[in-house]
Formats: C-alpha cells, sequence, structure tokens
C-alpha cells in the first residue's frame, strides 16, 4: 500500500510539471500577440501623427479659407502651425505638436534646399509590419522597409520637385 501511494505523488509531481510548461508555453504566445498588438497600435498612430503634419504642412504653403490671399513662405519651426504668425487672424494648422509615437521624441524635420520645412519622418530604425495597402496620399509609403523611410512631405509643385530633401532635427 505504501509503494501504491508513492506512484500517485509521483504522477501528480509530473503533472504539475506539464501544466506549468503549458502554461508557460501559452503566456510567450499570448506575449508575442501582444507585442503584434502594440507594435500595429504605434504604426496607426504614426500614420495619423504623420498626416496630420503632412496635411498641416501642406495647407502651409496652399493656403486656403480665412488664409487663401496670404502669400506662402517658407516654413522655419513647427511651432508656427499652431498659430500662423504671418496671419492677421488666428489661423491654426495643427491642435497641438505630437511627439513621435515610435520613439516618443521630437521628430527628424526633412527641409528642403531654401524651401523651409517640408516633412517630418520618425529616426526609428525599426521593420515596419505594414508594407502596403496605404491610402492614395500616403502610396508612397509602400515596400519601405524602415520607419525612417516613411516621410509625411508636402508634395510641392513641379517646380521644388526636383528639390533634394535634407534631414535635421527639431
Amino acid at each position: 500500500m505504501g509503494k501504491n501511494k508513492l506512484n500517485r505523488s509521483g504522477f501528480t509531481y509530473l503533472a504539475a510539471l506539464m501544466m506549468v510548461m503549458v502554461m508557460g508555453i501559452m503566456l510567450g504566445v499570448v506575449g508575442q500577440l501582444w507585442k503584434t498588438v502594440m507594435k500595429r497600435e504605434q504604426e496607426a498612430e504614426l500614420i495619423f501623427r504623420g498626416r496630420q503634419y503632412k496635411d498641416a504642412i501642406t495647407s502651409w504653403y496652399k493656403p486656403t479659407g480665412v488664409n487663401k490671399g496670404r502669400q506662402p513662405t517658407p516654413l522655419r519651426k513647427l511651432d508656427d502651425l499652431l498659430s500662423d504668425p504671418n496671419s492677421q487672424a488666428t489661423v491654426r494648422y495643427l491642435r497641438k505638436l505630437y511627439t513621435d509615437p515610435i520613439t516618443g521624441k521630437d521628430w527628424k524635420i526633412i527641409t528642403g534646399k531654401n524651401m523651409g520645412i517640408l516633412g517630418v519622418a520618425t529616426t526609428s530604425e525599426a521593420k515596419p509590419l505594414k508594407t502596403g495597402g496605404f491610402p492614395d496620399d500616403l502610396a508612397d509609403l509602400s515596400g519601405k522597409t524602415r520607419y525612417s523611410d516613411w516621410l509625411f512631405m508636402y508634395n510641392a509643385s513641379p517646380t521644388t520637385s526636383g528639390t533634394k530633401p535634407s534631414g535635421s532635427s527639431q
């Protein structure tokens, strides 16, 4: 009778070890899924914020509405998108200055020769999950292999499209 009790204890011990092992594997899988979900959320936020900057910079260079008659001037700092210093009326191109959602830091500023700020980009060299299926206005993001290649830029007229953008930090 003592031997039978010993065998049951060994079986219970093995069953407990197996349960711990299965739970560990399951937690590892859940952790990977969670990491992917979080990266997708960061990408979506990067696209949202980048598009906000792109649209604001486009509005700066192509004034409409209250500011329609204003002659476009080079954008020298992103702060001017919050309140246009060249306008008599209060004109806001952005509600607030966003940080880069991937790095949590300031954006890399893209400038053109004698053009001022033309766009923004993240400094992250990480590989994106999304490589296609972008909306038409962001189609140039397709096929990029690093987040830092995702440039959110004002599409200048043909006279300035030959301008090579250069990067600098704000």
